[in-house]
């Protein structure tokens, strides 16, 4: 298997500002995350206004014209990841990743996709600057 390209040498995906990318991403995750993907991009999408979306390598992006991608989430087997590109500079960050600026949460359950920290991550990704 070949090593995925590291972020600096990827180039961004296509932003958009129709939703229907990431509900048609959301409709082929695994069966057992598709909640978990509903919830999250629920969240995403009542906490920042004035998102762009893009799906690309199989994950869902989400950003703001102004400050690139923010978010992104990758549904693997039994977790969705919820990548933050800023997420380096939270007042708390989220646990996970330790190069650059991004970090993320492992999110397994509603419970934890609905818990105050997410939201706040989420909601503080809109004020960060993100990948460009």
């Amino acid at each position: 298997m070949k090593p995925r390209p590291r972020s600096a040498a990827r180039k961004p995906p296509e932003p958009s500002e129709s939703h229907a990318e990431i509900e048609d991403w959301s409709r082929r995750v695994m069966p057992d995350l598709q909640p978990l993907v509903r919830c999250l991009d629920d969240l995403t999408c009542e906490t920042i206004p004035g998102l762009h979306y893009a799906v690309k390598w199989k994950r869902a992006y989400y950003g703001l014209a102004e400050l690139g991608w923010i978010i992104e989430l990758a549904a693997y087997d039994v977790s969705v990841n919820v990548v933050f590109f800023g997420g380096a500079e939270f007042d708390s960050p989220p646990p996970l990743g330790s190069s650059g600026q991004a970090r993320y949460v492992k999110v397994k359950t509603l419970e934890e996709a609905r818990s105050p920290d997410v939201r706040n991550w989420i909601e503080q990704a809109g004020r960060r600057q993100g990948w460009r």
